[in-house]
């Protein structure tokens, strides 16, 4: 087989010089988008799970702390849903560093961040190799 039909990838070759190398997903751009999204409704219903277990082992979280983490799940569900537009990606870089910065409201806040920083680089580093 030769022409466009052929699959360098399928036969185990590099694809040619200037060529794409295709990542073998029929949708690259839908399956990033998946993760993105994902990845950020996760994070809400985290913290919304995570906001009794913090009143009853921190008993010091605020009414401001509460409402901090709502706001950060719903912006979180906002931003799942519109991953489609470019800059949803880096608005969901700045929600990780909100939630670190919750921190200074509660420490687990700053558990959290943490985390889910390290959750959102893995996403933009598989967007990155997957996208190119």
């Amino acid at each position: 087989m030769t022409g466009p039909e052929r699959d360098p990838l399928a036969t185990g070759e590099e694809p040619a010089a200037g060529q794409p190398r295709r990542s073998g997903l029929r949708n690259p751009e839908g399956a990033v988008r998946g993760l993105g999204a994902g990845t950020l409704s996760l994070e809400a219903l985290v913290l919304l799970l995570a906001i009794q277990p913090i009143r009853v082992v921190g008993s010091d979280l605020s009414g401001a702390a509460i409402g901090a983490v709502v706001a950060l799940a719903v912006a979180a569900v906002v931003l799942a849903g519109m991953m489609r537009r470019p800059w949803a990606w880096h608005a969901g870089t700045v929600l990780q560093g909100l939630l670190m910065l919750g921190g200074l409201l509660h420490w687990s806040l700053l558990g959290l961040g943490i985390i889910f920083a390290l959750v959102w680089a893995y996403a933009l580093h598989v967007r990155r190799v997957i996208l190119g």
